[in-house]
């Protein structure tokens, strides 16, 4: 497995890792690209540069032989070692070659002349020129020509001339290639140092976030990459402070909700052992007591619940399966009739296969109908329906006021005339997040009669 460095540039193993920062990246990188162009176009230029110098020179002896051969007694020249000036160049070397070897006292070099020149000679070539080697090392440009039937003018001219041109040529372009190559490394890590600015001042405002825990945006300039990057950490600092806004008023909420029945659940429980030795009080008012106990001890655990289901980020390992929507309608319906004493529950379901968590759709569902019945007057109805995939409850309460509606969702969230009622304002926000987990709605409207309409839809399963 791969280890990964600690951000102070050691790794697991206790090594010390040299971290390169991005400017010298970008200047390294700078100085190789154009370093490598430099190398390129160097050896081009060179590579150019000596073909030219050796067409231009090969050119040279070949016009300078073909105008040789126009002497009719270059053979007697050549014997009686006539100056190669009369050829053009004082550094020729002049051979006059037959099919039997070169005459004696020719300016003959220290090379010997191979198959190529001899097949000037018997007619085979027009001409050749090629370079040979002396045994001394030397270099030789070497042209022969015809001269006449069985006969062939050599023209050997030394390449010391173009090997130094060559070399003083290979020396300017290593000189100011250099140059180039640290001029690169220069302007890379300046354009480096200068294009970065903006990204270490980016860099700076967020290591000042992370200590100071200050979520205030960062200022955008211009409307480049950096000004995109500022933007996005704009974006994702306002996530951080609404997720962090949500958390304190989930903490505040729920230390505030769960100070009023911790509250009275101490006062009753002090009652009771003042009680203890005191057979003044009727059994009848202990029972009372206790039930007023045991029913602020549901009411807290229902609270507690609540609030673990809120405040999970991501919902815990579920099972999820295909179930049926009107089943779990109807198991709802049966737990909430055991406790709304006093309400009625018209029932009409149709089957409506979704895939999701029985559970939390049956706690979901189980909040609406709560919320209905504890609205609902005594003798009252609620009416439950299932059909095409929609589930709607609809109470005969007061109904809910225009400009609650947008807010019953919300956590915590309670209606002026619903605060001396119990509740924690958690249900319905329960209902949401189950819905949206489940990609479905739910929405709230009037009833026909009166009261709240809420309707939930979840998406059907697939055929």
């Amino acid at each position: 497995m791969r280890s990964t460095a600690w951000p102070d540039g050691t790794w697991p193993d206790g090594r010390w890792h040299y971290r390169r920062s991005l400017a010298s990246r970008v200047a390294v990188l700078t100085t190789l690209a154009v370093g490598l162009s430099i190398t390129i176009m160097a050896f081009t230029a060179f590579v150019v540069m000596r073909q030219q110098l050796m067409s231009s020179l090969d050119q040279s002896l070949l016009n300078r032989a073909h105008k040789a051969t126009a002497i009719s007694t270059l053979s007697d020249l050549t014997v009686q070692g006539f100056p190669p000036w009369v050829l053009g160049a004082a550094d020729v070397r002049v051979i006059f070659v037959t099919a039997d070897g070169p005459p004696s006292g020719t300016d003959i070099p220290n090379f010997r002349l191979g198959r190529p020149e001899y097949d000037v000679v018997t007619g085979r070539r027009e001409s050749v020129v090629r370079t040979l080697v002396t045994a001394e090392g030397e270099r030789f440009r070497v042209a022969t020509v015809p001269a006449g039937s069985g006969q062939a003018l050599v023209l050997a001219q030394p390449l010391a001339a173009n090997d130094r041109t060559l070399e003083k040529l290979g020396g300017v372009l290593f000189v100011f290639g250099a140059l180039g190559v640290l001029a690169a490394l220069l302007a890379g890590w300046l354009v480096a140092r200068n294009g970065l600015r903006p990204v270490r001042r980016l860099t700076s405002a967020v290591e000042r976030i992370a200590v100071t825990e200050d979520l205030t945006p960062l200022r955008v300039e211009g409307d480049d990459e950096v000004a995109r990057l500022a933007t996005a950490f704009n974006q994702m600092l306002l996530a951080l402070g609404a997720s962090r806004d949500r958390q304190r008023r989930l903490v505040a909420d729920a230390s505030h909700e769960l100070r009023t029945p911790l509250t009275s659940l101490r006062t009753n429980l002090d009652l009771l052992r003042q009680a203890e030795g005191n057979a003044a009080l009727p059994p009848q008012a202990r029972l009372e007591l206790l039930d007023d106990v045991r029913g602020q001890i549901e009411e807290l655990s229902a609270l507690v619940g609540d609030l673990v289901e809120l405040a999970r980020d991501e919902p815990t390992s579920r099972v999820v399966t295909q179930v049926d929507l009107a089943e779990v309608v109807e198991r709802a319906v049966t737990r909430v009739r055991r406790r709304a004493h006093g309400v009625a529950f018209e029932v009409s379901l149709h089957e409506w296969p979704v895939v999701g968590d029985g559970n939390s759709l049956e706690r979901a569902v189980t909040n609406l109908l709560d919320n209905a019945a504890k609205w609902s007057p005594s003798g009252g109805t609620v009416t439950v329906r299932l059909a095409d995939g929609v589930l709607t409850v609809d109470d005969e309460g007061s109904g809910v006021a225009e400009a609650d509606r947008p807010h019953v969702f919300d956590r915590f969230y309670r209606a002026e005339e619903s605060r001396a009622m119990p509740g924690s304002g958690l249900g319905l926000a329960i209902v949401r997040q189950v819905v949206d987990r489940h990609g479905g709605r739910v929405e709230v409207s009037q009833a026909p009669g009166g009261g709240a309409r809420f309707s939930l839809w979840i998406p059907a399963a697939p055929a």
